[in-house]
């Protein structure tokens, strides 16, 4: 059975300078309901693409040369769309969140926003990122030596090193907490600002597809 974690600023549990304020991961919807919105919006450019207009424009050429041109064309639009909604899909994808994830260049931004200032973020608690996350080690570390110590006297001693890297992992875990619900709002971020790049290229690849298909249904 899973006991809960105490919520934040209740005894024995220190008070973050973000308690008052709504969770990063409430961002999530409103990031991904973008996406949907730009994947819904090329996908009605697919559809006029591939719709009856364009099927009877197609009547109009005339001659091996102009259908193969306008077939390319038509396909350079097309496939500017099936790029876009591809980008703009993968930001639709749950990102896996771990402290690991910290080391992403795709996070690279926040990590120096929070090292730039990181007592605007963790107070005392931590100098920066590393310093945050170096108690888990540090227990995980003293955890592994007592399983390997022979000797009770030294075991005993690093028992009580390990009560107290516990307690320093205690007491910065709500920061801890944080900066993984951020770090996944970032990822997904990151992943929509790049879906924008591609969808500008998707559109320019529809605009000259669509240009040259017209020019030549249009002689």
């Amino acid at each position: 059975m899973t006991v809960p974690s105490p919520p934040e600023g209740a005894p024995g549990v220190p008070a973050t300078p973000f308690d008052a304020l709504p969770s990063p991961l409430d961002a999530v919807p409103e990031l991904r309901a973008a996406a949907r919105w730009m994947i819904a919006a090329f996908g009605a450019v697919g559809a006029a693409l591939i719709g009856a207009g364009p099927l009877v424009a197609v009547g109009k050429v005339h001659g091996l040369g102009d259908a193969l041109v306008a077939g390319a064309a038509l396909l350079l639009a097309l496939s500017g769309v099936a790029l876009a909604v591809w980008q703009v899909s993968r930001v639709l994808e749950p990102p896996v969140t771990t402290t690991a994830t910290l080391a992403d260049p795709a996070v690279r931004g926040l990590r120096e926003l929070i090292d730039a200032a990181p007592s605007d973020f963790f107070g005392s608690a931590a100098t920066g990122v590393d310093d945050l996350l170096r108690h888990r080690t540090v227990a995980a570390n003293i955890q592994r030596a007592i399983t390997a110590e022979p000797d009770p006297h030294r075991r005993e001693l690093l028992g009580r090193h390990l009560a107290r890297a516990r307690a320093n992992v205690a007491r910065t875990d709500p920061y801890v907490r944080w900066l993984l619900a951020m770090t996944h709002v970032w990822q997904i971020r990151a992943a929509l600002h790049t879906a924008r790049r591609w969808c500008l290229l998707g559109v320019m690849l529809v605009t000259t597809g669509a240009v040259g298909f017209l020019t030549v249904t249009g002689k």
